[in-house]
């Protein structure tokens, strides 16, 4: 009975011990959240949530004062089965984030606009949301169903050269969330936005 008692526990130590490093690889990464289209003053635009989780390589290479560059890509398209799916809209923008040892303070830079937090998790908190540049409306159909995309990546080629090699032959600097795809229609859209706003008064 001991022994039998004794085998259970080292079994039960061992599933702990696999899932918690399941957990662990699964929790490395980007991954989507949530994703929507908006229509706005500007235009239609595709808003995604992501949820990103640096592994230790990364967060200590930022620690010393290694920037990464994050590429959010949002696309449009609309099918036809006549002919290829026609491209209605797609953008790329890029976003560093770095760690400014003299300040102590991560930051956030997107073109000529900058942040500054004071922990790698309020960084990547406003990091993780993401939008497209404005869609002009006269390019959708109001009774149309389109197939938008979201995407983040870091991307490799701006790391340092030794880390670009570290980069192809390990899955540490790997990090890239994959296509999301949803469908959206402006009828719908501006059907749940009245909704809303409705229940807002």
């Amino acid at each position: 009975m001991p022994c039998y008692i004794k085998h259970l526990k080292f079994a039960i130590c061992l599933f702990w011990l696999l899932g918690s490093l399941a957990v662990t690889a699964f929790a490395d990464g980007i991954s989507i959240n949530k994703a929507e289209a908006r229509l706005t003053e500007e235009g239609y635009q595709l808003k995604a949530d992501f949820n990103i989780n640096l592994n230790a390589s990364v967060q200590q290479a930022l620690s010393h004062g290694v920037a990464i560059y994050f590429v959010s890509e949002f696309s449009l398209t609309r099918s036809r089965w006549y002919w290829f799916d026609e491209q209605i809209a797609e953008s790329e923008q890029i976003t560093k984030l770095y760690y400014n040892v003299l300040t102590r303070q991560y930051r956030i830079s997107h073109g000529t606009l900058f942040q500054s937090f004071q922990t790698l998790e309020e960084a990547l908190g406003v990091l993780e949301r993401q939008s497209s540049l404005p869609i002009a409306p006269e390019l959708l159909t109001k009774k149309g169903a389109y197939l938008a995309g979201a995407r983040l990546r870091l991307d490799i080629d701006q790391l340092p050269k030794l880390l670009q090699v570290n980069a192809l032959t390990g899955k540490d600097w790997d990090l890239d969330s994959a296509w999301y795809r949803w469908v959206i229609s402006p009828a719908d859209i501006a059907a749940r936005q009245q909704k809303t706003g409705e229940a807002a008064r």
